[in-house]
């Protein structure tokens, strides 16, 4: 059993210019999380989104077409640009979106390369642990686009830490909750068993589609919510998500000033 911290760093040549080695990011300088258990890895390296994986559940509403069994799970990247440690802003930027939301998920990490995983036993011998995520999300630039890849991937988007937990700390990854909190008021709270698709599945999912390499992170959803209103994002709010058994995740939302128009 084990926990391993998520320490910041940065790119060789960005660390080298400030003279601060493992010190916060400069604006040249893409960050990155190191962890004791994938030593020479840096996390996170493609960073896989999973979307509409929760059943409503007691939530209400109508789940939309895309949650059924006989559907595969809908993929999306997100850039690696956009990770940002615990406790590190999340930068509202108004000249790009108007309407950010928050999205606790599990966040799972793999730990050695995987291709066309045979069974279930083979794609969790490939994970290294679980973390908190929070994909943060600009829904208006989702609507624009008609897919999430760009308005999920402005930097500081993608939360993440602030420990690795490995799988046999947790008795069962599909009996965890989910809380996301803003300003100490919860606005999410679900199980994992609400996945549509558990972890294992969508592991060796992606692992058929696509190879997965050691510091590779798929994040597998966030719980349903029949109204977003609650889950939007303003400067001065502060986001925790809240994982019992793997931790919590806190960023403060601050907001980048708007530009002059050119």
């Amino acid at each position: 059993m084990a926990r391993y911290p998520l320490s910041l760093t940065t790119t060789a040549a960005g660390a080298a210019a400030s003279g601060q080695p493992g010190g916060p990011p400069r604006r040249d300088a893409r960050p990155f999380l190191n962890c004791d258990a994938l030593p020479g890895v840096q996390l996170p390296g493609q960073l896989i989104g999973i979307g509409e994986n929760f059943w409503p559940g007691t939530a209400g509403g109508t789940a939309p077409d895309r949650r059924s069994r006989d559907r595969i799970p809908l993929v999306f990247g997100k850039f690696p640009g956009s990770l940002a440690a615990a406790g590190q802003d999340i930068v509202l930027d108004p000249d790009l979106s108007g309407t950010v939301v928050a999205e606790g998920e599990l966040a799972v990490v793999i730990g050695r390369t995987l291709k066309d995983a045979a069974n279930p036993d083979e794609a969790l011998s490939a994970v290294a642990g679980v973390t908190v995520a929070n994909d943060v999300s600009a829904r208006d630039l989702q609507a624009a686009d008609i897919q999430s890849t760009r308005g999920k991937s402005l930097d500081s988007f993608c939360p993440l830490g602030p420990d690795l937990v490995t799988l046999d700390e947790l008795p069962d990854v599909q009996n965890l909750r989910i809380i996301t909190r803003i300003n100490d008021v919860a606005v999410q709270d679900a199980p994992t068993a609400d996945m549509v698709f558990s972890v294992v599945e969508l592991v060796v999912f992606c692992s058929r589609f696509m190879t997965l390499y050691p510091g590779d992170v798929i994040l597998t959803g966030t719980p349903f919510a029949a109204d977003e209103s609650g889950l939007e994002l303003r400067p001065g709010d502060t986001v925790s998500v809240e994982i019992p058994g793997v931790g919590v995740l806190t960023n403060p939302v601050t907001s980048r000033p708007a530009r002059r128009p050119r």
